[in-house]
């Protein structure tokens, strides 16, 4: 097929490409190629995993296909800059075209009325992200901003109402052309005989169409990506290298490993890609499975419009009885007790049940995926009807397949984008359970996460790995993890100018801080900060951050001599109070975000009624009350397209998954501040084994460490 359809050249290119990075992997519908496989360009067996060949390639497939890389985040740039520059002339990147926004077209029109950028701010910066129009479309923009519950205090005073009414029809018109991440044409001929060329602000080439314009004239596109796990990875194992761990990936088979599928069971996967969210780790822990085969399904499962298949997928799962949709269907679906996972099993079943041939039912499946869908799907329904019919399907069971076609409205995934994912989850989880800090420090150097650098400290401690300052004489600028032990890195200290953290490596050992203060100058601000993080701390002599912060003052450039000169003065400390616990972790939270030795909710008095987050079990069915931090939110909308969200706390034991109803979340959401702790109190629900908390009122708590508390 490949051969027949001309695309051998294509995949030995893109061979040649994926060469230059050691560690990669191919993904998307790619994955489902024997030649892809073998080739080093993907790392899922497709033999092995029974992949869908014909979601890829097939004889009746009108536009060409494309292969999906991902690359290390760092290692992209790279290997898209090699492949234009020895293709130069044949080469060039997608475009995309970036359309005003709700927030974009507010900011651009109060520009214009000479609004200042706090004036603008006022409305911008609070309206939300997930914005979306949920009520009539009859109300016009201003309407819409004054029904959301994140905006009900503000007013709208002139000339609010007329640039609101300017910008709503600026909604949706195109604004600029941009790059996207990383898709690259090759033609065989020079590319601009093909379709116009210009160079974009970052200096590569970019064609002058977009994705679907390029592909319906036929140019072959390759998307080389950017994966943060995969450096995530890279870099735990080169931690483990330098710390003389003979750690070998050859043969490498983590997804067997029955402490790793222990772990992925207990939903425990806080830094490990795609299974770390709060949605899939549930889904984890109500399957209670940790085998590969099953993580390839919820990856592929967990989709928006699907959460009626999700709960009814659980009740089959955990023994629930039930038959094939139509006979027709016995074996097409039987992998996934009978209900649609992936993309290809939509063709499959159109094939199986309604008569589709390959290219009309992989018609069906792209629809699925396509903003026009609601305008195509009509002509594809009354065909499905009528193809079932005429096999003698009822109109029952037509209703139940069509329904679970409608779950794939939005994006899903195919089975070998989900096989490639699953491979590269499990590499990071085995990481995580064998090797701990050296997992989470590369998790937090390269902020590959769902989660902020504080909730990732937290998980380490949680893991009985101990936070280590950092340390002007230990500290790399990565974060570094040595057996149970896992040192900060200055990459966390976002005040420290590049200059100084490269001196500061370079030059030590330092013997005080006198001889650090003159061989790498930093600047007050800097040296403030590293006082506040406590990176003073091994030097000697032993001293009170008062008596450093004399020094530090003590130190400051001579405003007659050079700039890169100190006047040393050799001035006797004087007399001065001592430090205040409470001071010196106020001032390590505010320089690091975090607090090495403890969780900040461990300095509050709680009333002995607070449940902590490891004994919620034992409350099923109760009300409760918690207090923790917001470590991340998302918010859904109802079928009535109402918003409520879904929010992780976190007190020192654990993580509490807390639902916001629609009611709740318009009366409160004014209150989730990630900055600032929160007492919740609500229902804990429990659902195979997965407990949550159905919140119906909150309170925010002082900071800990505030001057106030």
């Amino acid at each position: 097929t490949i051969e027949r359809m001309g695309f051998s050249s294509y995949f030995l290119k893109v061979e040649e490409i994926v060469m230059r990075s050691p560690r990669l992997s191919g993904r998307g519908s790619g994955a489902a190629s024997i030649v892809a496989y073998c080739l080093g360009i993907t790392n899922v067996c497709p033999v092995k995993f029974n992949l869908y060949f014909e979601r890829f390639l097939n004889p009746g497939r009108k536009d060409p296909p494309d292969i999906d890389v991902d690359f290390a985040w760092d290692e992209r740039d790279a290997a898209i800059a090699s492949v234009l520059q020895q293709y130069r002339g044949h080469s060039a990147m997608v475009a995309s075209f970036a359309a005003f926004q709700p927030r974009m077209a507010i900011r651009e029109t109060a520009k214009v009325f000479g609004l200042t950028d706090a004036e603008i701010g006022q409305v911008s910066k609070r309206l939300p992200w997930f914005w979306r129009e949920v009520v009539d479309d009859q109300q016009d923009l201003l309407d819409r901003l004054r029904a959301l519950p994140e905006l009900k205090e503000l007013d709208f005073p002139e000339p609010w109402p007329e640039i609101l009414q300017l910008a709503e029809r600026l909604i949706g018109i195109p604004r600029n052309i941009s790059v996207p991440p990383g898709g690259v044409v090759l033609t065989p001929e020079p590319i601009d005989s093909y379709v116009p060329i210009e160079i974009a602000p970052k200096g590569v080439p970019i064609i002058q169409w977009e994705k679907d314009g390029s592909e319906s004239a036929g140019l072959v596109k390759i998307d080389l990506l950017g994966n943060r796990s995969l450096a995530v990875i890279r870099d735990t194992v080169a931690n483990l290298h330098d710390n003389g761990v003979a750690f070998d990936e050859n043969g490498w088979q983590p997804e067997d490993d029955p402490a790793t599928q222990a772990k992925v069971a207990a939903g425990q996967t806080l830094g490990c890609f795609y299974i770390e969210s709060p949605a899939m780790r549930l889904l984890q822990q109500r399957s209670r499975r940790g085998d590969y085969e099953h993580v390839v399904i919820h990856s592929s499962i967990i989709r928006p419009a699907a959460n009626k298949w999700i709960h009814e997928y659980l009740r089959r799962l955990h023994g629930g009885a039930w038959q094939p949709i139509h006979p027709l269907l016995a074996g097409v679906l039987d992998d996934n007790y009978g209900i649609m996972v992936y993309q290809e099993d939509v063709a499959k079943a159109a094939m199986a049940l309604a008569g589709f041939d390959h290219v009309e039912a992989d018609g069906l499946r792209k629809v699925m995926a396509r903003k026009d869908r609601h305008k195509r799907l009509p002509d594809y329904l009354r065909r499905f009807i009528a193809g079932a019919r005429q096999r003698g399907v009822s109109v029952e069971a037509i209703e139940t397949a069509w329904d679970m076609i409608l779950s794939f409205d939005g994006y899903s995934f195919c089975k070998p984008h989900s096989a490639s994912y699953a491979r590269v989850s499990f590499q990071a989880v085995y990481l995580k359970t064998h090797f701990p800090a050296e997992f989470m420090a590369a998790v937090i150097t390269n902020q590959g996460g769902f989660y902020a650098t504080a909730a990732y400290v937290s998980e380490a401690r949680r893991m009985g790995v101990r936070v280590l300052p950092p340390d002007v004489n230990q500290s790399e600028i990565a974060w570094r993890g040595r057996g149970r032990e896992l040192r900060v890195g200055w990459g966390t200290l976002h005040h420290l100018g590049k200059e100084t953290r490269e001196r500061m490596v370079a030059l030590r050992p330092f013997r005080d801080l006198a001889d650090f203060l003159e061989r790498v100058r930093p600047d007050e601000d800097e040296a403030r900060v590293l006082l506040h993080a406590r990176a003073f701390d091994g030097l000697p002599p032993r001293q009170t951050q008062a008596q450093r912060l004399w020094q530090i003052l003590s130190w400051r450039p001579d405003r007659h001599a050079s700039r890169d000169l100190f006047n040393r003065r050799d001035l006797t400390v004087p007399p001065l109070l001592p430090d205040r616990p409470q001071d010196v972790l106020r001032d390590e939270m505010q320089a690091l975000g975090f607090l090495c030795d403890r969780h900040p909710m461990t300095l509050y008095a709680l009333d002995e009624r607070v449940v902590k987050a490891k004994d919620l079990a034992r409350f099923a069915g109760q009300r409760v009350r918690c207090a923790g931090f917001l470590i991340t939110g998302k918010v859904v909308f109802t079928r009535h397209g109402h918003p409520m969200e879904v929010v992780t706390f976190e007190d020192e034991t654990g993580l509490l998954e807390c639902t916001f109803f629609p009611e709740t979340y318009r009366r409160t959401c004014h209150l989730l501040d990630p900055a600032r702790p929160s007492l919740i109190e609500g229902k804990v629900e429990e659902d195979y084994g997965a407990c949550t908390i159905t919140v119906d009122r909150v309170t925010s708590l002082p900071l800990p460490l505030s001057r106030a508390a």
